[in-house]
């Protein structure tokens, strides 16, 4: 492993979020909700639709409006200032639909540069290379558009924008749901084989409970907005938790099954 790679690793940040809220004329889509992710952790946030589990990451990212919260990393090193270029550049986020992430009209040679530019990296060819190779991808998709690519060669390119700046903290917003399921595996497997590699910190929103337990060590689960318990993952699995609403969540999870005769 070269040096660059190891370096992020020995700066691992973690996330704190108190008192988030977000309000939309008048409406509380995420209201007072706090938790800590331990720097290297996979944390997951699951609810059902409308939950505010997705507004949650872009408030954190600076997407969506937030009030009343402390946002912070934390970790040796980390950022103080949320709304600084060197807190931005330890905080990533990979969006729910490859496709509409990535602009149609700009090749990935281009897609994986711009983040470089803005931020001022000069080392863009070697950087570009590596992204995609971490991916499982290579040079030969430099030059392609997304159109070209299947729909998971699209989030494998995201996985590599959002990664190109080296972060410690990654923001999944579903980003398998809208890949067939072979391809979440795919995609599922090569995010944690990254997040090992690079001591990674993750925080990931997803309705499947299966998905998030598999890949994450701890889960807040929301309901229209609030927190309603965090939960080990073991437990989950084990059916220890001991909100009702997350019990109804794990029971609407199995799916429809049909009576015996």
């Amino acid at each position: 492993m070269s040096s660059d790679r190891a370096a992020p690793q020995a700066q691992r940040l973690g996330l704190r979020v108190q008192d988030l809220t977000v309000t939309f004329d008048g409406f509380k889509a995420v209201d007072a909700v706090s938790f800590n992710v331990e720097p290297g952790e996979s944390f997951g946030i699951v609810g059902e639709s409308g939950s505010g589990k997705s507004t949650v990451l872009r408030a954190i990212c600076g997407l969506a409006p937030r009030t009343a919260a402390q946002v912070a990393l934390t970790g040796a090193g980390a950022p103080a200032q949320p709304a600084s270029a060197a807190w931005r550049r330890q905080v990533q986020m990979v969006f729910q639909d490859p496709y509409g992430s990535l602009h149609p009209r700009q090749t990935v040679d281009r897609i994986l540069a711009e983040p470089l530019a803005i931020h001022g990296i000069s080392d863009a060819e070697a950087r570009i290379e590596q992204a995609l190779d971490e991916v499982g991808l290579g040079s030969g998709f430099r030059f392609r558009y997304p159109h070209q690519l299947s729909g998971g060669q699209r989030q494998r390119i995201a996985v590599a924008r959002a990664l190109i700046l080296q972060p410690q903290v990654l923001l999944l917003d579903e980003p398998t749901s809208a890949l067939d399921a072979s391809v979440q595996a795919e995609v599922l497997n090569l995010l944690e084989a990254l997040r090992a590699q690079r001591g990674l910190t993750f925080v990931m929103v997803s309705h499947d409970l299966a998905v998030v337990t598999h890949l994450c060590q701890r889960l807040l689960v929301m309901q229209r907005g609030k927190a309603v318990e965090t939960v080990a993952a073991a437990d989950l699995a084990a059916h220890r938790v001991q909100a009702d609403y997350t019990r109804s969540l794990m029971q609407a999870s199995l799916g429809f099954q049909r009576a015996s005769a």
